[in-house]
C-alpha cells in the first residue's frame, strides 16, 4: 500500500508536470518508442463525462481516439483500424484499480465486389483497380467503394479475459456488426452527399443487454474525426520553445489539420456504475495485439501475416499525457503495457518528477518544494475529496456520474479548478484545457487554495498563469454525439 501511495503521488505529479513541459503536447501521440511502429494501436486521447447533448444526461460518453496525426490526404490506402488488434475501454466502478466492466471493439475489411475486388475491363481482362473508392459514396449508395470497414462491440463483465462476455446488438435490427463510414477522402467522392450527413448515418441505437434492466440502450459510432487536441507540437518538444507565461491563444496548434479514428459509446450512467453509493467510476482505454506475428511470405489483402497467441497490451491511456512526459524512456513501453493495479512501479516518476525542475531551469520559476505533492496526488491519482475520491490511487480517469452537467454554453474550460465540477479532472470532457490544468497544478495551483494540501510557501510560483498557448475550448466541438468535429477532407476542392 506504501508504494501504491507513493504512486499515486508521483502519478499526479505526473500527470500534472506531464503538462507542465508538455504544455501542449498531444496527449498520448506517438508516446513510447514501441508504439510508434503500431500507429493503428496508438492511443491518442481519452474522455469521460456525462453526456451534455440535450436530453442525455443520464448517458456517459466514452470516446478513445487511435492512429495519430493522420494527413487527411493521406491515400491511396487512408486509416483503416488493425484486424489483428482488439481495442478496449475498461471500467472500474468499485475503486479497486481493476476493471469491472470492458467494452472491446475489434474490426474486420473487406475488399468490393464480394470480396474480389473492383475491377476493370481492359483489353477483354478484368483488372483489379489500386483505389479503394471508383466513384461517388454517399450513405445510401456504397456501391462505388472498394474497401469496407465493420466492427463488433462485445462486453465484458469482471476480468477483461475470463469474465462475461455480452455482444452488443442494433437496437432496431438485432446485428452484432456495425458498419464503419469511409475516411475523409475528398469533396469529388462526396460530392452528392456532405460527409458530416454521411458519417452521422453510422451512430448506431445499441441494446447492451448486460446492463440492469431499464439502462440497456446505448450509442456507438467509430469513425475518422478531427483531431480533438490542441498543441504547438514541435516547440514543445525543442525545450519548450515557447512562453508558458504568454497568452493563452498565442500559440498555434500545429495539429490542427491532422485527423485522427475516434471509438465513440454512450452508455447509461446506471450501467457503468453498477450501482455503486458514490457514482464513481475510473476509466482507461487500452489495444492490445497478439502475442506472435509471422509475416507472410506471400501475403495476400486479407492475410499479410500470421498471428496468434495470447492478447498483449501495447497501449494505454488514462489521464493525459503522463507516458509523454512522465515516464522516463526506459519504461515507457512497459508502462503501455501494464495496468493501473500496478503502477506502484512507476512510483519514481511521480515521486520525483524531472519537468518542474525543467521548467524552473528554461524559464527561471521555482517548482513547488511540498513534499510527496499531495496536491496532485488528489488531482491526478486518487481523485478530488467530496468531486471524485474513490479510494484507488492508480493512473485512471475518475468521473462522478451524479455530479450535474453543465450546459456547452456555460462550460469553463479549466474545469474543476475554476468551479466548473463537471470538467476536469471530474472525467475529461472535449475542450477542457487539460494542459493550462495540469500545468498550473503541477507548479502548485492548489496550494494557494484552501484545500489543506499544501501551502502558498510550497509553492512560491504556483499562482501563476501557467499556458500552452493553444487555445481549447467547448465552442471548438460539437454539442451532440459524437462531440468530435468533421474530420478535415483530403481533397478540399
Amino acid at each position: 500500500m506504501k508504494r501504491l501511495k507513493q504512486n499515486v503521488l508521483a502519478a499526479v505529479i505526473a500527470a500534472t508536470c506531464a503538462v507542465t513541459m508538455s504544455t501542449a503536447t498531444a496527449s498520448s501521440h506517438r508516446e513510447a518508442p514501441f508504439i510508434t511502429e503500431n500507429p493503428k494501436v496508438d492511443a491518442t486521447d481519452f474522455y469521460m463525462f456525462r453526456s451534455y447533448e440535450p436530453g442525455r444526461g443520464d448517458y456517459v460518453t466514452l470516446v478513445a481516439n487511435y492512429n495519430p496525426l493522420q494527413d487527411a490526404y493521406g491515400g491511396p490506402n487512408y486509416f483503416s483500424m488493425a484486424q489483428d488488434a482488439l481495442y478496449e475501454i475498461h471500467i472500474d466502478n468499485n475503486g479497486d484499480a481493476v476493471e469491472d466492466l470492458t467494452f472491446q471493439f475489434q474490426f474486420d475489411n473487406k475488399l468490393g465486389n464480394k470480396g474480389a475486388g473492383a475491377a476493370l475491363a481492359i483489353n477483354g481482362k478484368n483488372v483489379a483497380v489500386p483505389l479503394k473508392n471508383i466513384g461517388p459514396v454517399t450513405s445510401s449508395d456504397s456501391s462505388a467503394l472498394n474497401f469496407s470497414e465493420s466492427y463488433t462491440v462485445t462486453m465484458v463483465d469482471g476480468d477483461r479475459r475470463s469474465g462475461v462476455k455480452t455482444a452488443a446488438v442494433g437496437s432496431n435490427n438485432g446485428k452484432s456488426v456495425f458498419a464503419k463510414p469511409y475516411d475523409n477522402v475528398g469533396n469529388k467522392t462526396f460530392s452528392t452527399q456532405d460527409y458530416a450527413a454521411y458519417a452521422k448515418s453510422f451512430i448506431h441505437n445499441v441494446t447492451l443487454s448486460s446492463c440492469p434492466a431499464g439502462a440497456q440502450s446505448g450509442r456507438v459510432f467509430v469513425g475518422q474525426r478531427k483531431d480533438s487536441f490542441a498543441v504547438n507540437l514541435g516547440e514543445i518538444f525543442d525545450l519548450v520553445n515557447t512562453n508558458p507565461l504568454g497568452p493563452v491563444d498565442g500559440e498555434k496548434n500545429v495539429i490542427d489539420d491532422k485527423n485522427v479514428t475516434s471509438i465513440a459509446l454512450e452508455v447509461p450512467a446506471a450501467c457503468l456504475t453498477g450501482g455503486n453509493a458514490s457514482g464513481i467510476i475510473g476509466g482507461w482505454t487500452t489495444a492490445s495485439l497478439p502475442q506472435v506475428r509471422v509475416l507472410d511470405p506471400t501475403p495476400t489483402f486479407e492475410q499479410p501475416a500470421v498471428s496468434g497467441g495470447a492478447w498483449t497490451q501495447v497501449s494505454r491511456l488514462g489521464m493525459p499525457l503522463v507516458n509523454e512526459v512522465v515516464i522516463g524512456l526506459p519504461d515507457k513501453n512497459k508502462f503501455n503495457a501494464s495496468e493501473p493495479k500496478d503502477d506502484g512501479q512507476f512510483a519514481t516518476y511521480f515521486t520525483n518528477p524531472t519537468l518542474p525542475a525543467l521548467l524552473e531551469v528554461l524559464f527561471g520559476v521555482k517548482a513547488p518544494t511540498v513534499e510527496n505533492r499531495p496536491d496532485l496526488v488528489a488531482a491526478f491519482l486518487a481523485g478530488l475529496a467530496g468531486v471524485n475520491a474513490n479510494g484507488s490511487v492508480s493512473e485512471m480517469q475518475r468521473l462522478n456520474t451524479k455530479i450535474a452537467v453543465t450546459a456547452k454554453s456555460a462550460k469553463n474550460n479549466l474545469g474543476v479548478a475554476a468551479g466548473d465540477n463537471a470538467g476536469f479532472p471530474n472525467g475529461r470532457r472535449p475542450g477542457d484545457d487539460t494542459v493550462d490544468v495540469a500545468l498550473r497544478v503541477s507548479m502548485g495551483a492548489l496550494c494557494h487554495l484552501n484545500l489543506g494540501l499544501c501551502t502558498p510557501a510550497d509553492a512560491l510560483n504556483g499562482d501563476l498563469a501557467y499556458t500552452d498557448g493553444a487555445i481549447q475550448n467547448a465552442a471548438q466541438f460539437d454539442n451532440v454525439f459524437p462531440y468530435l468535429k468533421t474530420p478535415v477532407s483530403g481533397s478540399p476542392q
